[in-house]
């Protein structure tokens, strides 16, 4: 009998910093999984034609930018994450079906307990793209009541914007250079793309009122704006935890095909994935 290994994927562009193969390895070996996971550099144009190359021994896919709205796209049915943010990071191929998750809102939530933030009232977005509308949907479950978007081009804000009042939460968008308008908030989530510089005034503004900071960003670190947290004396945690708490929740969803249903002996998991992630 043909032996097939259970294969999954990271796909993104670019891809080669990815550590989702070192997370997910090592969650597969801990539970006696002989599962491959294994990193493609696939762009939005390129996404179709290699979706659609799949052969049946792909059980799952991580996506990454600039494939979450396709990845959307490609899905016959969302979580409700998925359907809030109009973006999917995981995509379960099992029994011919095509599910569609979204655990970068379980993400951001637990890296932020994680940081001591389990309740808040206010908060800030930098960024304003698909990663920004996943933290925004985490900021609601925190309990924000009321979110600033800070952005180059404000007016790029506005799709956020409207989801912010389907979520019931005020929101306004800011010029990212507009720093007199900048209000004390509780928490701040960056979602910059990696690399990514602001004025000086702007990052020090951000950091004096941003309280703690979340960036989604964890190559290259520290951040221009975990850098200015630091010298005001403010926590600044990098997007580790949040790729670790996120990840947790995909290999639920391709071990279990339910994203709420814990691993066995998910504990044990976690620490082995975080073991992973953190070495050398």
């Amino acid at each position: 009998m043909l032996f097939v290994m259970t294969s999954l994927q990271v796909w993104g562009d670019p891809i080669e910093h990815s550590r989702s193969p070192r997370l997910h390895t090592a969650a597969y070996a801990a539970l006696g999984l002989d599962w491959s996971y294994t990193r493609r550099q696939v762009s939005a144009d390129q996404f179709a034609s290699e979706f659609a190359s799949l052969d049946s021994s792909y059980r799952g896919l991580s996506l990454t930018m600039p494939l979450k709205e396709s990845a959307y796209a490609a899905a016959s049915w969302c979580d409700e994450r998925a359907e809030r943010t109009g973006a999917v990071n995981t995509l379960l191929l099992s029994k011919g079906a095509v599910r569609g998750y979204n655990t970068d809102v379980g993400g951001f939530l637990g890296a932020l307990r994680e940081n001591g933030v389990s309740n808040l009232t206010s908060a800030r977005i930098v960024g304003a793209g698909a990663t920004a509308a996943s933290a925004l949907v985490a900021l609601a479950e925190a309990g924000a009541e009321r979110v600033e978007v800070i952005a180059r081009t404000p007016e790029k804000a506005m799709p956020l914007l409207d989801a912010a009042a389907r979520l019931g939460i005020t929101a306004t968008a800011i010029a990212i250079d507009d720093v007199t308008r900048f209000s004390t908030v509780d928490a701040t989530i960056a979602t910059l793309p990696g690399g990514t510089t602001v004025s000086e005034v702007s990052a020090a503004r951000i950091a004096e009122t941003g309280g703690v900071l979340l960036d989604a960003v964890y190559a290259p670190w520290p951040t221009q704006l975990a850098d200015a947290f630091g010298s005001a004396g403010l926590k600044a945690a990098s997007g580790e935890l949040m790729l670790l708490h996120q990840a947790v929740l995909q290999v639920r969803v391709f071990v279990n095909e339910d994203v709420h249903a814990p691993l066995p002996n998910e504990d044990v998991i976690v620490a082995a994935m975080r073991a992973a992630l953190m070495g050398d």
